[in-house]
């Protein structure tokens, strides 16, 4: 899941391939987790937690092959953070995931994440699976989003054990 093309001071270059209509299996995946202040989902400090994370990450050498990080959007007015790494962060907030995620591909303004979030769930059930939770994952920065002319949004459906 490595985007190793970095064509931007910023976000790798993202391959939208590698994620679209996915499936991958987490055991016990580490993530430093972390929170993200919003308004209406729109959020306020997500550029400073990220860069406080990341510090902590690199002076652990916890940095990931995969440059993934994900959001749950579980309140309008804040959301939990997970930042993908190799092994446990000293000082952070440590978070295992397991378990089946279905992955699809979305372009568009952050404002259709309503419509998104509803055809990920008309796609989980059309593969018969039941859905347990939604994760998002945003590859470009909105700094990297007008460079690369895209706006790419990775849901991650988190698949109900049944």
């Amino acid at each position: 899941m490595s985007d190793k093309n970095q064509k931007s001071d910023c976000c790798p270059e993202f391959n939208p391939v590698k994620y679209h209509k996915k499936e991958f299996e987490f055991k016990d995946k580490l993530f430093v987790k972390d929170k993200i202040f919003s308004i209406f989902h729109f959020p306020l400090n997500f550029g400073s937690v990220m860069a406080k994370a990341t510090k902590k990450i690199e002076a652990a050498g916890a940095q990931s092959d995969d440059f993934l990080y994900f959001t749950d959007e579980s309140s309008l007015f804040g959301t939990p953070l997970y930042i993908a790494v190799s092994k446990e962060v000293p000082d952070a907030n440590m978070e295992k995931l397991s378990g089946k995620f279905l992955t699809k591909v979305f372009e568009g303004p952050y404002k259709e994440m309503g419509k998104f979030a509803k055809k990920m769930k008309e796609y989980v059930e059309d593969q018969t699976e039941a859905l347990e939770k939604m994760y998002f994952y945003y590859p470009y920065c909105p700094k990297c989003a007008k460079k690369y002319k895209k706006n790419y949004v990775v849901i991650f459906a988190q698949l109900r054990h049944l």
